[in-house]
């Protein structure tokens, strides 16, 4: 246990101040240079250095008087040493606090989803480090919108992946990219042979084992979707994991709903198509908070994540039923 001194208590009332007035005295040598390098009077530098004595209990610099310089004690070495510190800790402050409300500094914590993170998070990231390499960045992954709009919300993070739009009076969103939902199926499935305007016919999704995620808000429009058109989908296997629905495709299970941006177009086993007619896509968007709790590098960050997504429709290639294009 530290026991406490007279001195803890009246160092206690130490200033920056005080710490300023004696660098500048020290370097300058005489009362009145430090005075004009401070932008004070001499009487207000000699007001700093007696409070900054009276703390230290003891005298920090000889006063020869005349044109002679002023000389440290050996007190006042000691607390120049600590002062020097302090000062060039506080200079490190204003410059990371300049940093972080222009946001070329700070920390900036992305919250997102899978297919995001493999698409597009790598093309930001890289884009945002050339730009601001300064700026320190935290992922932060998540499945559903709810949990990672609530983790934006509370703070957690400062930026954040949806697919699903949120709304709070403390929460900007923009719209990403428009992800349209495909078939996933083998080349060998049959009704390739039958296929009419370019797409896969959604009432033989009906006919089939189907592929997809777990239940969701954006999948749920796509089922509301087919039911409307009398199509129930008949799922033998679900799951959040991309690379395992589309293994599942390729392994013959059957086809799969998935939005463009999580299928992998370079898998030769699989064919990607639209269905006939399209399915809704699912709006992908980039949320971030407002306020003064804001992080500036958000800002920038969400208008690269929207500058990448351009708005447009993610398309596939139309040179066959088999030709992909990797996601824009």
């Amino acid at each position: 246990m530290t026991v406490s001194t007279p001195r803890d208590a009246r160092l206690r009332d130490l200033e920056i101040r005080h710490l300023a007035a004696l660098r500048a005295v020290a370097e300058e040598g005489t009362f009145a240079d430090a005075a004009a390098v401070l932008g004070f009077s001499q009487a207000a530098v000699s007001q700093q250095i007696a409070g900054l004595e009276r703390a230290v209990g003891m005298s920090v610099l000889d006063r020869p008087g005349g044109p002679r310089r002023a000389t440290l004690t050996p007190a006042g070495r000691i607390v120049l040493r600590h002062a020097e510190r302090v000062l060039d800790r506080l200079g490190v402050l204003g410059r990371e606090l300049d940093d972080l409300e222009s946001g070329t500094g700070g920390r900036l914590v992305v919250g997102t989803f899978q297919s995001v993170s493999v698409r597009l998070l790598p093309t930001l990231i890289a884009q945002l480090r050339r730009e601001t390499p300064d700026v320190g960045i935290e992922i932060v992954p998540g499945e559903l919108s709810p949990e990672l709009a609530e983790l934006l919300i509370e703070g957690v993070v400062d930026v954040t992946f949806l697919d699903q739009r949120v709304k709070h009076r403390d929460v900007v969103v923009d719209v990403v990219v428009h992800d349209p939902y495909v078939v996933v199926t083998r080349p060998d499935d049959p009704v390739l042979g039958s296929l009419r305007q370019g797409g896969y016919p959604v009432t033989a999704l009906g006919e089939r084992p189907i592929l997809g995620p777990e239940p969701h808000h954006a999948h749920g429009e796509v089922e509301a979707w087919l039911s409307q058109r009398g199509i129930i989908p008949r799922y033998s296997f679900r799951t959040n994991d991309n690379g395992s629905l589309q293994a599942m495709v390729a392994a013959g299970l059957g086809a799969a709903l998935m939005p463009l941006l999580a299928v992998d177009q370079t898998d030769p086993g699989v064919v990607v198509l639209h269905s006939w007619p399209k399915m809704p896509p699912r709006d992908v968007y980039v949320a971030r908070r407002t306020g003064a709790t804001a992080v500036p590098a958000a800002d920038r960050f969400a208008a690269m994540a929207v500058e990448l997504g351009g708005g447009r429709l993610l398309e596939l290639a139309s040179s066959g039923a088999s030709a992909t294009r990797a996601p824009r």
